[in-house]
């Protein structure tokens, strides 16, 4: 598969800036697999589409302020973005400007707060040890900024700091949010449990690794960037027995895709596990677990929509994503969704 077979043009104009006023108006467009049905719904008609015969997996992870700014001894002023916690006060970190942070490095942060550069990645991200230990997540809760996307070009207001987040976030560690989950409310998810959907929760925390540009040709030489995840023995256990009994697995969300396609053990069967995961799912790949999938819509040559193509067939998806721009669906994190059944 070639990177070109994964580009289509977005108008600049669909690129969901702010989320909608209410978590589930959101539009959700549902795709038939088997019969390559287009349908164009709202997200809160989920409670009509399923039943008793699905569960539905939820990515419980929570997105940390992760952008802190601090100043060198000399004065000069540093922006830091954690990408990835290597131990509990030494992080992989984005920072900027990078030429002025060298190897051992300091970096004075509000509230006495310090970090020293221990290691520069070939990548050019730096190895940060924060201290005094302990410290940082303190100051992250009292200055740090939530890390929007790339393509919301505008600093995060008061809003973002509850509507980039799921109402079921649980567990801090991702710097970008599950999207696929924004657009559930409590009562959606008590109104899904009283039709009989069971719901069960993994933890991925997502890196910036999402939102990395696949730059070979060849989609299959791209490195996916490795991401930590949980499978908790319940979930592994309600998934199990729902596979014995034919039930179909939605998962909300390419992270939650990942981590339980990591986590199989064989066809139709999935064990409790953690780790560091840097599974590619592209086309022709074979799902062991997942049936059905809720989605947001993807950047063009994007992992993502990989992933979804993987899932419903490239060209399905390249024909929905066509008629989403056609009718201007709203893309992106704070865009509308897509269920595959």
């Amino acid at each position: 598969m070639q990177l070109e077979d994964f580009d289509y043009p977005l108008p600049e104009d669909l690129i969901a800036l702010y989320p909608s006023e209410k978590r589930e108006k959101s539009r959700m467009m549902v795709l038939n697999r088997e019969k390559k049905t287009i349908e164009h719904r709202h997200f809160e008609e989920i409670v009509d589409i399923l039943d008793e015969n699905f569960v539905l997996v939820l990515n419980d992870t929570k997105v940390i302020p992760a952008r802190i700014y601090g100043r060198k001894p000399t004065g000069a002023k540093i922006e830091v973005l954690l990408t990835k916690k290597i131990e509990e006060d030494i992080w992989e970190c984005i920072a900027r400007p990078a030429k002025r942070l060298k190897k051992g490095s300091e970096i004075i942060f509000p509230s006495d707060l310090k970090g020293e550069v221990l290691e520069i990645l070939e990548d050019g991200k730096r190895i940060i040890s924060f201290s005094p230990s302990g410290k940082l997540k303190e100051v992250l809760q009292a200055i740090g900024q939530i890390p929007l996307p790339p393509y919301i070009k505008r600093k995060p207001e008061k809003r973002d700091y509850e509507r980039y987040q799921t109402v079921f976030a649980q567990r801090e560690g991702s710097v970008a949010a599950p999207t696929a989950g924004l657009h559930f409310t409590n009562d959606i998810i008590q109104r899904l449990k009283n039709k009989g959907v069971e719901i069960c929760y993994i933890t991925l925390h997502i890196g910036l690794g999402t939102f990395k540009p696949v730059k070979t040709k060849d989609i299959k030489k791209h490195k996916m960037e490795e991401e930590y995840f949980e499978i908790p023995e319940e979930t592994a256990e309600i998934i199990n027995k729902a596979k014995e009994k034919n039930k179909k697995i939605l998962a909300c969300g390419t992270t939650v895709t990942r981590a339980l396609e990591s986590a199989a053990c064989k066809k139709n069967e999935i064990k409790a596990t953690s780790g560091w995961t840097s599974l590619f799912i592209y086309p022709g790949y074979q799902f062991k677990i997942v049936d059905s999938l809720l989605t947001n819509f993807h950047l063009p040559k994007s992992t993502l929509l990989m992933l979804v193509c993987a899932f419903a067939g490239r060209e399905f998806i390249m024909r929905a994503y066509n008629e989403a721009i056609k009718k201007k669906y709203r893309f992106y994190s704070y865009g509308d969704c897509m269920l595959i059944l």
